[in-house]
This record gives C-alpha cells, structure tokens and sequence, in this order.
C-alpha cells in the first residue's frame, strides 16, 4: 500500500519527470510603465505547457526562445493563467491548439468544461493548486523536476516580494499561500522576476 503523504508534501505533483525553461523573464518598472510577465515552457511525456503568455515588447520574445527548443507554437497542449490580469493572458492566440487552463475551468477553442484548479493534474509531474491573495482567483502551478519542485506563482512578483503586494486583493490570504508554497517549492518563478531558491530572507 501506497505511504501516505504527509500534509507538507500534499500538493507535490505525482513525477518529478518535467523540463522547465523560463523564456521571458518578468520585470515591472513602474517609473517607465513598463511589465512583462515571467513567461515559461514546461514538458512532461505528451504535455507542452505554456504559463502567463501575457504582454511583451516583441512577440520574438516568446517565439524566439520556443524555436530554440525546437517547440512549434502550434504542438503546445496546453496554457495555464495563474490568474486573469491581462499582462499574463495577452498573447494566449500564439498557441492555436492549445488548452487553456484559470482558476475554473479549462477551455478549447469553443468548449469550456468547469472543474476547480485545486489539485487538478495537467500532467503527471505537473499539479495546479489554488493560492488566493494577489488576486482572489490565483493559482499556482507546481512541477516536479529532476531538480526538485518548481512554483510558478505570483504570490511573489519577483525575489524580494515585495513584502506586502501592492495591488493584492487580499494580504491575509497572500500570506497564507506562501506559507503553503514555501513548504514544497524548491524553486520559484515569481511573477515578474527571475527564478529564485526560496530562504530565509524570502517574504512571507
């Protein structure tokens, strides 16, 4: 009989059999008004995920890096929003075929089936776990690797946090998600930054 898991590794996926590349790492710059989203590729077996296509200065931003991996847009399966802002969601129509996966249901080209994120499976080595607090509607996408379990979350928009997002709709909750993150994650894309191993300094 299976061992159970203990309620800090719960949300662990099933495998630890993906391929991460981050290809557009996030930035914001308030003083220019500029942001880009922390944009990522991950495979596992027959799924080729793309998380928070949003906004970028030239579309070759994605393009590019995908052509390097040899990823046609194309034969991407599937999308996933860690939440509804339009600077993670603007360039979904790069990937045609894909499905699209929120906080509720998954979409494909005129179909939607309801079903809560929480837990759900896109691919063995690939979970989705809800984490309110940026927006109420946020989730996070959990991926084990060779190299541990990767977070791709906006609980934090870059390494330093900030502390207290600005614009969250609910603080109380944020603070809760990464707590639940931090239990598990052995490395973050935060929302608008590079990749970082969480420590002590990290927010919470």
């Amino acid at each position: 009989m299976d061992t159970p898991k203990t309620p800090e590794r719960k949300d662990v996926p099933e495998a630890m059999t993906a391929k991460v590349d981050v290809l557009v790492i996030g930035s914001v710059d308030n003083a220019a008004g500029t942001i880009e989203p922390s944009i990522s590729l991950v495979r596992d077996g027959d799924a080729t995920i793309i998380i928070d296509p949003g906004i970028v200065f030239d579309q070759r931003q994605i393009l590019e890096p995908l052509e390097a991996l040899a990823v046609n847009p194309r034969d991407v399966s599937d999308i996933v929003f860690s939440h509804h802002h339009p600077d993670h969601t603007m360039n979904a129509g790069l990937f045609p075929n894909a499905r699209v996966h929120d906080h509720w249901a998954i979409y494909h080209r005129n179909t939607f089936k309801f079903r809560p994120a929480e837990g759900a499976l896109i691919a063995p080595s690939v979970r989705l776990i809800a984490t309110p607090g940026h927006s109420r509607e946020d989730i996070t996408t959990l991926v084990g690797t060779a190299d541990g379990v990767y977070a791709f979350t906006h609980v934090w928009w870059h390494e330093a946090g900030p502390p207290a997002d600005p614009v969250a709709a609910d603080l109380d909750q944020l603070h809760v998600s990464r707590a639940r993150i931090l239990r598990l994650a052995d490395r973050v894309v935060p929302g608008h930054g590079k990749a970082f191993v969480p420590g002590v300094s990290t927010p919470r």
